[in-house]
């Protein structure tokens, strides 16, 4: 019975093509905006976090009690060996972290600005934030895009571009060739040429060695290229005097506009010896193997027993509380979008639905007249709408997954003045789209209730029928 009752309603719908086309195309609509939008949204929240995370806090940190609220030199904490055994025995930590984190006032010749200053172990520092891998490898130094336009393989367009990129920094050859418009077909022509007379040479920091990266925005201010020396004057442990003078090394660019405009990174002994901290740290940050959230709460909860108040344990939420809140609440901003979206696509299946029983009307009173029960009428009805609403479903997922398969390996990258917009606002200019997660599946229950809610109408113009105005209608 259920299987002649589903062949009855498949021929229905291709009765009248352009009426399931409709209505399935409504639903295919609402399945594809929805599923796209939350993916881009997520993606791109994720890729804020993680820019926020690996930059700066990591997922985990320990500090001494008092560090967090008031952070002083003298809130540190002695960093023994027998600490270290304790956080690598939890199953989820890889690695320890050592940092030293203060503030101090930078100057180079007459210009000065509040920077941070950050001591790392250069070598542990590339299971986190991978600052090596931040170093400027490619600037369009007027000189660099004087020489690039006098090459004759270089076409107009890719002059034009050089003259509004001029003065930018690059860590990699993508994001230059991105900004130039250099289609790959020619890249293997134009980017050696363009990369020969861009390159930019950086040194690096090592244990025992005095010297400094800075980031590429504090550079600018300050004037610093490689080989110049930066002046650092602060408060050292215990109210002693802190200065320093140090040649930069090199200088990376970071993610995060705000740590880039004011970040100085020294050896972690080099910056202790500046502050007069001995073995001192500000914080250890944790390279876990599992960065998810429930990972990460069960982590803190273990270390927290382990430390046994001695020392606190902060995970990347409690961390960058304020990045969360704004991200929580452009979180529900873009729901109620969503919702929105949904609001407008409800209408439109209603509409098909509420059509497609005003023109049926007459065949369904034909139907009970000639002796179909009201109950079958209904279940093939319903039989229909379902199909309907499967077809959209099915249709709009299968398009939305190589959109975001796609996006996931091609994210949004925004230049020019809508990039700079992005990094006032203190966020990497890229959106990314989040791979395929539970809210792929709850963007299509919440269409699959839509279209439950739509069946209503019919169900119930079907049982109230009355046979004799529906055989005049």
């Amino acid at each position: 019975m259920i299987e002649k009752n589903m062949t009855l309603a498949w021929r229905n719908l291709w009765r009248n093509r352009r009426r399931t086309l409709i209505t399935a195309a409504s639903v295919f609509f609402a399945v594809l905006f929805a599923v796209v939008m939350r993916s881009l949204q997520l993606g791109s929240y994720g890729t804020m976090f993680r820019n926020a995370i690996e930059s700066y806090s990591g997922y985990i940190q320990i500090q001494q009690e008092d560090y967090w609220e008031n952070k002083t030199v003298d809130n540190t904490f002695p960093y023994e060996p027998g600490l270290r055994e304790q956080l690598t025995s939890d199953k989820n930590v890889l690695e320890t972290i050592p940092r030293f984190e203060s503030f101090a006032l930078a100057s180079s010749g007459p210009t000065t600005r509040g920077v941070m200053v950050m001591g790392i172990h250069p070598e542990k520092e590339q299971h986190l934030s991978k600052v090596s891998e931040k170093l400027v490898k490619y600037r369009l130094t007027p000189d660099a895009v004087q020489a690039i336009r006098a090459e004759p393989q270089i076409p107009d367009k890719v002059k034009e571009l050089l003259d509004l990129y001029e003065s930018h920094s690059y860590t990699g050859t993508k994001r230059l060739q991105l900004d130039l418009k250099i289609d790959d077909d020619d890249a293997e022509d134009l980017m050696p040429v363009i990369l020969q007379h861009a390159r930019f040479d950086n040194g690096h920091i090592q244990l025992g060695e005095p010297g400094a990266w800075v980031g590429e925005k504090l550079s600018r201010y300050l004037g610093l290229e490689i080989g110049d020396s930066i002046v650092l004057i602060g408060q050292g442990y215990h109210a002693s005097t802190a200065a320093g003078k140090y040649a930069i090394r090199g200088i990376v660019k970071m993610p995060l506009p705000d740590i880039d405009n004011r970040i100085v990174y020294l050896p972690l002994d080099v910056c202790q010896d500046l502050y007069n901290a001995g073995d001192n740290l500000t914080a250890i940050s944790l390279h876990v193997d599992d960065n998810g959230d429930k990972a990460v709460s069960a982590t803190v909860s273990r270390l927290e027993k382990v430390l046994a108040g001695q020392l606190r344990v902060l995970d990347w939420k409690e961390m960058n509380e304020v990045l969360v809140s704004q991200l929580d609440a452009d979180n529900k901003s873009g729901m109620i979008m969503i919702g929105i979206l949904y609001l407008v696509i409800a209408f439109g299946v209603f509409g098909t639905v509420l059509m497609m029983t005003a023109e049926r009307r007459r065949e369904f009173g034909v139907l009970v007249a000639i002796g179909m029960q009201k109950r079958k009428l209904a279940s093939i009805v319903t039989s229909e709408i379902f199909m309907m609403g499967l077809l959209g479903i099915l249709g709009g997922c299968m398009a939305a997954l190589p959109i975001i398969l796609y996006g996931m390996e091609h994210p949004i990258v925004f230049k020019g003045e809508f990039a700079r917009i992005w990094e006032d606002y203190g966020f990497e200019p890229v959106m990314s789209f989040q791979g395929i997660d539970t809210y792929f599946l709850w963007q299509v229950v919440i269409v699959a209730v839509m279209v439950v809610i739509a069946l209503g109408h019919p169900l119930s113009k079907i049982f109230r029928l009355k046979v004799v105005n529906a055989l005049r209608a």
